[in-house]
C-alpha cells in the first residue's frame, strides 16, 4: 500500500486501560490533532484488562494494514515481559513507531491524612501494619514495581491492590480506599494542584518540570527509583514502512510543535517525538533494565 493512498478510511487507536488515564487522554489528544492531517478520523477504542495485555493482544490480532494501533508504555511493552510466564505477544509482534515521550511517576497520598514528607508516610505505614494499601495500575506495572520496591527498601507492611488503570486506582486514594499510590502526573496532577492529593516523591533522575518542589526519590536516599518510563506508539508486525514512517512523522510534528510540548507536558510526559528507529533502540536499551528493576522489586511472575 502506497503511503500516498493511506489512509482511506478510519484509523483506530486502541488504548489498553479504561478512560480517564494518561494513555487515554492522550490517545484522544493526538487523535483530535492526526484526524485533520490524514484525512481521517482517528477512533480511540478503550480495550482494558490485565495491565494493558488485552488491548496489546487485540492489536497483534489485528490486520498489519496501518488501520490499528496500541498506545504502549514501558510496564505493558518491557516489564510484561518479566511479570509473566505465559504471555500472548512480545515486541517482535510489534513494529514502533515513535516514542512520545518519557514519563515520570509521583508517589501521592490523599491531602487529608495530613503527611507532608516521605518520611511522615513510612511513619504512618510502620504505625499501622498490615492496615494500609497501595494502589498501582496493574500487578508487574512500573507503577506496581516503583511502590513495592520503595515499600521493601523500607521493610512496610502495607498490602498492593491492582487496579485496571490510573484513574481507577487514585480514586481510592482519594476516597480513603487505597492509603498511597505512584502514578503519572496526567491522572494526579489535577488533584495535586486541587488540594487533594499531597505529592511526596518523584521518580527518575530529576525533578518534574510542573512540580519542581516536589523531590525525587533519589534526592531523598532511594537511587533505585531513578529509572524513568515512557509512553509510545505500535503496530502490528507486517504493517508497511511507508505508513508507519507516515504516522511516525505526523505524530512527531505534533508532539514537537510549541503547543503541542505545552499539552504533552501538561499530560504529564517530557515530549520526545522520536523516529521509529530511535524508538527500536530506546525498546532494546531500556528493556533489560527494566528487568534488572522487576528482579530487584521481589514481585513475583505470575
Amino acid at each position: 500500500m502506497a503511503q500516498q493512498t493511506w489512509p482511506t478510511r478510519p484509523v483506530k487507536l486502541i488504548v489498553p486501560y479504561p478512560p480517564g488515564g494518561q494513555t487515554d487522554i492522550v490517545s484522544r489528544y493526538l487523535a483530535e490533532k492526526l484526524t485533520p492531517v490524514l484525512g481521517q478520523p482517528v477512533i480511540v477504542e478503550n480495550r482494558a484488562g490485565a495491565n494493558g495485555i488485552v488491548g496489546i493482544t487485540a492489536t497483534k490480532q489485528s490486520p498489519p494494514d496501518g488501520y490499528t494501533f496500541v498506545y504502549i508504555n514501558s510496564s505493558n511493552y518491557c516489564i510484561n515481559m518479566f511479570a509473566y510466564t505465559k504471555l500472548s505477544y512480545s515486541q517482535d509482534d510489534f513494529e514502533p513507531v515513535t516514542q512520545l515521550g518519557e514519563a515520570a511517576l509521583g508517589l501521592v497520598v490523599a491531602s487529608n491524612l495530613g503527611i507532608k514528607t516521605l518520611p511522615e508516610y513510612v511513619a504512618y505505614v510502620k504505625k499501622n501494619p498490615g492496615k494500609t494499601t497501595y494502589g498501582s495500575f496493574g500487578i508487574g506495572s512500573s507503577s506496581h514495581l516503583y511502590a513495592e520496591t520503595f515499600t521493601q527498601l523500607n521493610k512496610l507492611d502495607t498490602v498492593h491492590v491492582a487496579y485496571k488503570g490510573a484513574g481507577p486506582a487514585i480514586q481510592d486514594v482519594m476516597a480513603g480506599m487505597a492509603t498511597m499510590g505512584v502514578h503519572d502526573f496526567a491522572t494526579t496532577g489535577p488533584f495535586i494542584n486541587g488540594g487533594r492529593l499531597t505529592l511526596l516523591a518523584v521518580t527518575g533522575t530529576k525533578r518534574w518540570p510542573t512540580f519542581p518542589d516536589a523531590p525525587t526519590f533519589a534526592e531523598q536516599g532511594f537511587p533505585a527509583l531513578d529509572l524513568v518510563g515512557w509512553n509510545g506508539i505500535v503496530a502490528p508486525k507486517g504493517t508497511p514502512q511507508a505508513i508507519v514512517d507516515r504516522m511516525s512523522l505526523e505524530i512527531q510534528k505534533i508532539i514537537q510543535s510549541p503547543e503541542g510540548k505545552k499539552r504533552i507536558l501538561e499530560l504529564g510526559l517530557l515530549p520526545t517525538g522520536t523516529t521509529a528507529k530511535e524508538f527500536v533502540n530506546i525498546v532494546k536499551k531500556d528493556t533489560p533494565r527494566w528487568g534488572e528493576v522487576f528482579k530487584a522489586s521481589g514481585v513475583k511472575p505470575e
